[in-house]
């Protein structure tokens, strides 16, 4: 044992209630490691006026959902002086924040309250990996974590406790002597080999999901990381690029079935788990074989109704049978937009809308309900463009519809594009998914896309003869509000049927 302690700190979205195998991973592999681990998750604290999830239900994408129901409620503490106070108690040789674009904020306000710091501070994720300039010029951050963080930060906590030089160390940023040293990729890790995902560390009520207006006591189980494919909103062709231009390694690995199925028996019996979320960017990015092996499997050890996601361009009539027999509770799958050549011109995505229409037809076929993705206020975007994407989701059949405003993230081909066209600034910091547009485009303003992005379930699953009423529904004021509200009630009722 090194009695190096590390504090990890998930300055989550507010009661955005699916636990991140990330900080799980990097628990395990530092507990693993003989390193004391403590975490601080800032997920029941209100740190907002409302939640992502309760912005989605009044929206129409998800069902009601009331989490109390399983003893999930807000925290009545303040979330700054529990952070305090945890910092104070446990010690930290260590802490680490794992930051995306959405969090950032919240991770450096929480750092900041910490009067005699003696801890290192360490920022990892997403939006270091992709705005590394800005995150180390921050003068309360020590080091930043490039990539992968399970080796980096276990070498970090063994290093300053035994008080020796960590300015070497691969994939961190390391401010020393008012220099920046910057150090390279460190090979990438075999996923078979990691430790089993900790949970341990979360609060009990984190392990409660809604699910389209039921709680789960739900666990994600890691199948890969990476995802192969290369839309251009997506910081994943990038990470991918990131490693294999340094020679670093591949970074989409996918696990052996074998280690899969080990891991999930042992997760379900020492979490008591009554549903699987498949962490996986594309559920179906493996080999055919191994996907027949994979059901195969489940189906005769584990068959706990799941959750996945997948693209169009993966599905097949025997894959999704395969999913039936697994007893696949609901698929997500990213349309995007409904222009097949401003998909293909804009968002790198080359499927085309008869192969949308066709595996929408298989999943309705085998009577797995599909969650439908789609994004509003790309660059470039007009409203025209945007009624393609509804008049797509009109000609399938989705249980549920998603209509997510396009955000900029760090690392994604389009950020910078957004940039060059003068659509926003280099420095703009961006805003969750459901919390509108921060693109100033003359032909598609942010009030107009907002108003599509509320509105979109309405004109996908209603007659014609109520767009009248949803274009009122769609204006940001009260008689807006009003109209939105009155055909709120209508779709519950006639179209949004608690399964």
């Amino acid at each position: 044992m090194s009695n190096s302690k590390v504090l990890l700190v998930y300055p989550n979205l507010q009661m955005v209630n699916l636990l991140p195998s990330n900080i799980a991973s990097l628990s395990a592999y530092l507990k693993a490691n003989g390193i004391g681990v403590k975490l601080f998750d800032t997920t029941l604290y209100r740190t907002a006026q409302k939640s992502v999830d309760e912005i989605r239900v009044e929206h129409l994408q998800l069902r009601p959902f009331n989490l109390s129901e399983k003893g999930v409620n807000y925290k009545t503490s303040d979330v700054f002086e529990d952070f305090l106070n945890l910092v104070s108690e446990f010690a930290p040789d260590v802490i680490a924040v794992s930051a995306t674009d959405d969090t950032y904020e919240l991770g450096v306000s929480l750092v900041s309250k910490i009067k005699a710091r003696k801890s290192h501070v360490i920022f990892g994720g997403v939006y270091p990996t992709f705005s590394p300039e800005k995150v180390i010029n921050n003068e309360l951050i020590d080091s930043i974590c490039i990539g992968e963080g399970e080796a980096a930060l276990l070498e970090l906590a063994l290093c300053l406790k035994a008080d020796k030089d960590i300015s070497r160390i691969k994939n961190l940023w390391v401010k020393k002597s008012g220099k920046i040293i910057k150090n390279g990729l460190g090979p990438l890790l075999d996923i078979n080999t990691l430790p089993f995902e900790d949970f341990t560390i979360f609060e009990k009520e984190r392990f409660f999901r809604p699910m389209q207006g039921k709680i789960y006591r739900m666990l994600p189980v890691c199948i890969d990381r990476g995802c192969p494919f290369s839309c251009s909103f997506c910081a994943a062709p990038l990470k991918r690029k990131l490693y294999s231009d340094t020679g670093a390694g591949q970074y989409f690995r996918a696990k052996c079935i074998p280690r899969v199925i080990e891991e999930l028996k042992f997760q379900v019996e020492k979490y008591k788990i009554d549903y699987i979320y498949f962490n996986s960017e594309t559920f179906f990015a493996r080999k055919n074989e191994d996907i027949s092996k994979f059901a195969e499997e489940y189906s005769a050890k584990i068959r706990l109704p799941f959750w996945c996601q997948t693209h169009v361009e993966t599905i097949s009539e025997d894959k999704i049978r395969l999913l039936k027999e697994m007893n696949c509770d609901r698929i997500s799958i990213g349309i995007e937009h409904g222009n097949e050549e401003f998909r293909k011109k804009r968002l790198n995505k080359f499927f085309t809308n008869q192969q949308v229409i066709n595996a929408f037809k298989l999943l309705d076929k085998y009577k797995i309900p599909v969650t439908v993705n789609n994004i509003i206020g790309f660059p470039d975007e007009t409203r025209e463009l945007a009624f393609d994407t509804i008049r797509l989701n009109r000609s399938i059949t989705a249980d549920s519809i998603n209509a997510f405003f396009f955000v900029p993230y760090s690392g994604t081909p389009l950020r910078q594009y957004c940039i060059e066209k003068g659509f926003m600034s280099p420095d703009a910091q961006t805003n969750s998914l459901m919390r509108g547009s921060i693109l100033d485009m003359p032909q598609f303003t942010p009030e107009e896309i907002e108003g599509l992005v509320r509105t979109f379930s309405l004109y996908v699953k209603m007659p014609e003869s109520y767009y009248d009423k949803i274009k009122i529904a769609e204006s940001i004021n009260k008689d807006g509000d009003e109209m939105l509200a009155e055909l709120r009630e209508v779709y519950y009722k006639e179209y949004f049927k608690r399964q």
